[in-house]
């Protein structure tokens, strides 16, 4: 992965955070990045998640991506161990594996027993540990972590260090902010300090933490690492064999690590130890692409990458699930339950009411959309963002407040089939079944599709403050019905004089019309949400 000239500020007008950054991170290296307080660490990390698109210069070459960010939500209406399955599933794993992953990884930051807690009940410490543990389940290619150690207890801290120790190991890329200088001193490959909007070189300590000491051991099949091990080795499992294992330390942990595994219970019973050849001193010039090259090591076959398909279907399902969870949804479906019964009688003509039905639909589908692309808080958007990418995370949250609006209009179609009569206006000639069905689908899609278009055009990253979205929201939805030349008030018109007429009017090319608008604020609204979210 690759910067080039990489420059990032907020706003057409407003002061560069960043500027002119080259920086290169082979895969086997750990970076860390350092800076004071508003040097712009967090916007760096932003970039290579690829949460934020560069105001100039380019990023190539990213590959699958997690991020932790500094503050994560609690405010999600999820338990520990369904988030994780969420965001397994974004990242392209199968619900049975993300499920397993979720379990093991909670269990080995020791918060197994909150696996079914709320997520809004959690402590800090155990909010954080789930953050954590969204970014690792997937095995990323690129980790990117923003003071991820905050709020966590000693032994997950040690259990984190081993965990960005062993994805270096097994050939991905890890950058790190930390405000604690010691975070893993001496394993670093490479260090950055930002100042003055441009990145700096520094110098890694030479020598790094000593010659390195191979201890292997086998348990029982009931034996677990004990947490908290000194020195937070690296732990390999032998696939074969699973109650072996090697951990690798420094010979300054070496004697403390052997007591722990030996005073565990049950125990684990040492089959061999073995001093590693010393690492190479790092020269005081190192970059991020002359550390200690770390590419020569057998690297574990890569996890392939999900299918785009199943990566947006699993955005959809966390969508949906995060509606549905919070009951958002309930307002925009009374709202059109209100409507319908105001103006739909029984034994009025169809044509008639399927044109109200589907005017009805228009604002509720705005409505819906807009809150589909609000309710993940920020930095659970993040988090979404880099593990499938901002223009594919919007692009999920639009189409699925668009796939409710249109549940909500068969519904409501269903109804208006189900108690109107098949006549014209004057009840003096019949309409035919199923031609007036289809045209009144064919209507409520055509408002469906252009109320997501105002919903998009309402909410961010266009408009980011409540009010001015919620009045921009009801004033796009009124001019979409009733200005001339809007496909939403040509299909309504279309099946009303139908209806005086007799005559059933397919709305084809309003239809198209809307799908046009819609497709092209969908892509619009999901590119701006790359650069100024």
């Amino acid at each position: 992965m690759i910067l080039r000239g990489a420059g990032r500020r907020y706003g057409l007008r407003g002061p560069w955070v960043l500027r002119g950054l080259d920086l290169d991170l082979p895969a086997h290296t750990l970076v860390r990045i350092e800076g004071a307080n508003g040097a712009g660490k967090s916007t760096l990390l932003r970039l290579l998640a690829g949460i934020d698109a560069p105001t100039e210069g380019r990023v190539a070459g990213r590959p699958r991506t997690a991020y932790v960010p500094e503050r994560f939500p609690a405010a999600l209406p999820f338990t520990a161990a369904g988030y994780l399955v969420h965001m397994g599933r974004v990242h392209g794993l199968p619900t049975a594996e993300a499920a397993a992953r979720a379990g093991e990884w909670l269990a080995r930051f020791g918060a197994a027993g909150h696996a079914r807690t709320p997520l809004a009940e959690l402590s800090k410490g155990t909010s954080q540990k789930v953050a954590v543990a969204q970014a690792l389940l997937a095995e990323p290619e690129l980790l990117v972590l923003d003071e991820a150690w905050t709020g966590l207890d000693a032994a997950a801290r040690d259990e984190l260090d081993r965990a960005v120790t062993g994805r270096v190991a097994d050939g991905a890329t890890v950058v790190f902010v930390d405000h604690d200088p010691r975070r893993l001193a001496g394993r670093a490959d490479a260090a950055y300090r930002l100042e003055g909007r441009a990145l700096t070189a520094v110098a890694v300590p030479p020598g790094g933490p000593g010659p390195a000491v191979r201890i292997e051991a086998t348990g029982q099949a009931s034996a677990v690492l004990p947490p908290g091990l000194p020195g937070a080795p690296v732990v390999e499992r032998d696939a074969a064999n699973p109650s072996a294992i090697r951990l690798t330390t420094t010979v300054a942990h070496s004697d403390p690590l052997l007591h722990a595994l030996i005073a565990a219970r049950p125990p684990w019973h040492i089959t061999g130890l073995s001093q590693l050849p010393a690492p190479s001193p790092v020269p005081a010039s190192v970059t991020a692409d002359s550390g200690p090259d770390r590419r020569d090591r057998p690297a574990r076959p890569a996890r392939e990458a999900g299918s785009p398909v199943r990566g947006t279907t699993a955005l959809m399902r966390y969508q949906a699930a995060l509606l549905a969870r919070s009951q958002r949804w309930l307002a925009p479906l009374l709202l059109y339950a209100a409507v319908l019964a105001v103006g739909v009688q029984a034994g009025q003509p169809l044509l008639d009411s399927l044109g109200y039905a589907a005017a009805a639909l228009l604002p509720v589908a705005a409505w819906s959309v807009r809150l589909c692309v609000t309710q993940e808080p920020p930095a659970a958007r993040t988090v979404t963002a880099s593990a499938a990418g901002p223009w594919r995370a919007h692009c999920a949250s639009l189409v699925t407040g668009l796939v409710c609006a249109l549940a909500l209009g068969g519904a409501g179609a269903g109804t208006v089939l189900l108690i109107s009569e098949p006549v014209s206006t004057d009840h003096t000639v019949a309409v035919p079944l199923l031609p007036a069905a289809l045209a009144g689908l064919f209507a409520a899609g055509c408002c469906a599709l252009l109320g997501a278009a105002v919903g998009a055009l309402c909410a961010r990253p266009l408009l980011h403050r409540h009010g001015w979205s919620l009045a921009a929201t009801s004033l796009g939805a009124l001019l979409a019905l009733v200005t001339d030349g809007s496909p939403a008030k040509a299909a309504v018109t279309g099946l009303v004089s139908g209806s005086q007429a007799g005559t059933v009017r397919m709305p084809l090319l309003p239809l198209a019309g809307a799908a046009v608008a819609a497709v092209a604020v969908a892509a619009l609204t999901s590119r701006i949400a790359a650069l100024r979210d």
